[in-house]
């Protein structure tokens, strides 16, 4: 497909779109067609948000990528409002076109996971780069053509690309086109930039509290999250929260020569072995006494679940798995439930590094993705619990002499509480009001998912200001997120624009 239009479509353009008063709204075919002149603009813009790094551990990034949002937000018309916090602060930016109508509040996560630069196959993770699939591999091709051509099949591979700033540039971009139309938003807009969602957003939830008037709205938009495996335009009304644990096991006090100690000293790495193993059936359930009290499914909330677009057969087959943990009998029930997962495993060497020891400690990584239903404390601690039910004395720090001489199985626990989980009614205002906008431009072919997997900091916003908040996908369900080699097709940037337009060109009522 070619950026540059004929003669004719300048004036189909003109026609939908010039002359429009803040009560019209614009046309399917306007919308799509105002996203499409945008694109070429659009792309090189967001390829200069993604050469800035994002990691909020460091302060000096937090400030680059802010005071590009406040420029951006600036241009377009918006009054700008830093909140601090004790870490990164927040950026505030909001639009009153009309105090007597409604306000929406969108939600932006502009922080990226941190990078590991030799895993990634392009030299900087942070300069966008454009690729086409080949016979075997991504393939580099030159970002110039975008000044010319467009298939919406390419993707742009750079860290945040999908997470989350491109349905952050989708939503500048769809602004943008308003007010270079001359046109107003069809309601109030805030907006929330987070510059440490990667981190848990620890100091969210108290700025939040503390400036409730501010942030006060109707409806909360999340920008963020991919969409369904379907890749079809994706509303989410729910996302799990998260609490995350670190077991380390003690073995003994230096890793030992295997040949010399092999038949002597005990190696942690089987007790630790047969204690996380513990931790799920054959079937894949937690076995932890309560694990999934308070989870009942409705039949009529399975049928609910069950119209979103999957196969579980196509699904194993893209996972490249046998067969599935056996909690809840679709992928989207097994989203409705708390998860036990080990997301790292560490001990002594592998590789090219490998040595023939008994490694003095094992460390366990562990994540629980939770739902409205849990109690993260009680969960955890039902961890903590079961850990020394199966022998295990715990310790502070790293164990004393003494306690070397008396426990034959030492380790070390701590846990941390993160995101809470939420969920909103589907059958709501805002699913109501996003169904009808999103419907006008995609039709039917939108999937309603009532939870995803995920984790988002949203529930400082439901609980302190009580609206209800849906989750707008964007982003290619493999897009590598969080992963080496993020990516973002084109065609789903497109449509996130046509999205966004749409969402801002539907009336609040």
């Amino acid at each position: 497909m070619k950026f540059s239009e004929p003669p004719f479509w300048s004036f189909v353009s003109l026609l939908f779109l010039c002359n429009f008063s803040n009560a019209q709204q614009l046309t399917s075919e306007a919308i799509k067609l105002a996203a499409k002149e945008k694109l070429s603009e659009s792309i090189f813009d967001f390829k200069s948000f993604l050469a800035m790094p994002n990691d909020g551990h460091f302060p000096e990034q937090v400030n680059a990528n802010l005071i590009w949002c406040d420029r951006v937000f600036s241009d377009l018309g918006f009054e700008i409002k830093q909140i601090s916090t004790e870490g990164a602060p927040l950026l505030f930016a909001q639009k009153i076109v009309d105090k007597n109508t409604k306000t929406a509040l969108f939600y932006l996560q502009i922080d990226g996971q941190p990078v590991d630069s030799t895993k990634w196959k392009q030299a900087n993770p942070f300069e966008a780069t454009l690729k086409q699939k080949g016979q075997t591999t991504w393939e580099t091709i030159d970002f110039n053509r975008l000044k010319k051509e467009f298939n919406e099949d390419w993707r742009i591979f750079a860290r945040s690309s999908s997470d989350s700033k491109g349905p952050a540039m989708a939503l500048i971009s769809a602004l943008q086109i308003l007010q270079e139309k001359k046109l107003q938003p069809l309601y109030n807009i805030k907006i929330i930039m987070d510059f440490q969602e990667e981190m848990g957003s620890p100091h969210l939830a108290p700025a939040v509290a503390a400036n409730k008037a501010l942030l006060q709205a109707d409806m909360i938009f999340i920008m963020d999250g991919t969409r369904h495996l379907s890749n079809l335009p994706t509303l989410t009304y729910g996302a799990r929260g998260i609490a995350t644990a670190t077991l380390k096991v003690f073995g003994a006090r230096y890793p030992l020569h295997s040949g010399q100690y092999g038949n002597f000293a005990p190696n942690p790495v089987f007790e630790v072995s047969k204690l996380i193993g513990g931790l799920k059936d054959a079937n894949g359930r937690v076995t932890l006494a309560g694990f999934y009290n308070g989870i009942n499914l409705s039949d009529a909330e399975k049928i609910r679940l069950n119209k979103v677009p999957e196969n579980l057969d196509s699904i194993q087959k893209r996972l490249g798995i046998a067969k599935p943990d056996e909690i809840g009998a679709t992928y989207q029930e097994a989203l409705q439930y708390p998860s036990l997962n080990v997301r790292g495993l560490q001990s002594a060497w592998v590789g090219s590094d490998v040595r023939t020891v008994v490694p003095s400690e094992v460390i366990v990584e562990i994540d629980m993705r939770l739902v409205p239903e849990s109690d993260g404390t009680r969960l955890m601690e039902s961890l903590k619990g079961y850990i020394q039910e199966n022998g295990y004395h715990l310790v502070d720090k790293n164990p004393t002499e003494e306690e070397r001489a008396t426990y034959s199985k030492l380790a070390s626990f701590t846990y941390r509480l993160g995101s809470q989980a939420f969920r909103t009614d589907m059958s709501s205002n805002i699913g109501a009001f996003l169904s009808k906008a999103l419907g006008k431009v995609f039709g039917d072919q939108i999937v309603h998912m009532r939870s995803t997997g995920g984790s988002q900091p949203i529930a400082p916003f439901i609980n302190t200001l009580g609206i209800p908040a849906v989750s707008v996908r964007i982003p290619n369900p493999d897009n590598n997120i969080h992963s080496p080699n993020e990516n973002l097709r084109l065609g789903n940037f497109l449509e996130g624009i046509i999205t966004c337009l749409a969402i801002l060109d539907e009336p609040l009522n």
